[in-house]
């Protein structure tokens, strides 16, 4: 009983068409080929989770600076004053405040760009490396074929 497989996916492919008298692929090649994109996949999708979390990171620090210059504002209306003074400052803020968060976007914007185009790059480079390698198994093939 200790040939027994532990899991349904535990097996060997390879061995399953070593047998058969016609090979019309290369099975070995194939399978490796299956690898090098699941791990082309694997850092793709590495590359987009940390862009996320940088941009979270990112925007839990802007948050913070957002209620820490609104914070200020509070304290500074808070002080005795002349209308004209508070509204100036108000203005002034709100001016400040516009002119950040559209700084912000555009930061993260950038982020979010970067991290798309760097897991998209992973796959484009997988996927013309896996058209190459098609071509040469086809080649390869027809080689053998002649």
């Amino acid at each position: 009983m200790s040939d027994t497989r532990p899991s349904f996916f535990d097996f060997d492919a390879t061995k399953m068409f070593a047998d058969f008298p016609f090979r019309p692929f290369d099975v070995e090649a194939v399978w490796a080929a299956g690898r090098r994109n699941v791990e082309a996949w694997s850092k793709a999708n590495r590359l987009a989770v940390e862009g996320a979390q940088a941009m979270a990171k990112r925007q839990a620090e802007m948050a913070r600076q957002s209620f820490d210059d609104f914070s200020g504002l509070m304290r500074d209306l808070s002080q005795p004053g002349s209308a004209e003074e508070r509204i100036a400052k108000h203005t002034e803020f709100t001016k400040n405040a516009i002119e950040k968060s559209v700084t912000y976007g555009r930061e993260i914007a950038t982020l979010a760009t970067k991290s798309g185009a760097d897991a998209a790059e992973v796959l484009n480079k997988r996927a013309s490396e896996g058209l190459d390698e098609i071509c040469a198994m086809s080649c390869q093939k027809a080689k053998t074929a002649a």
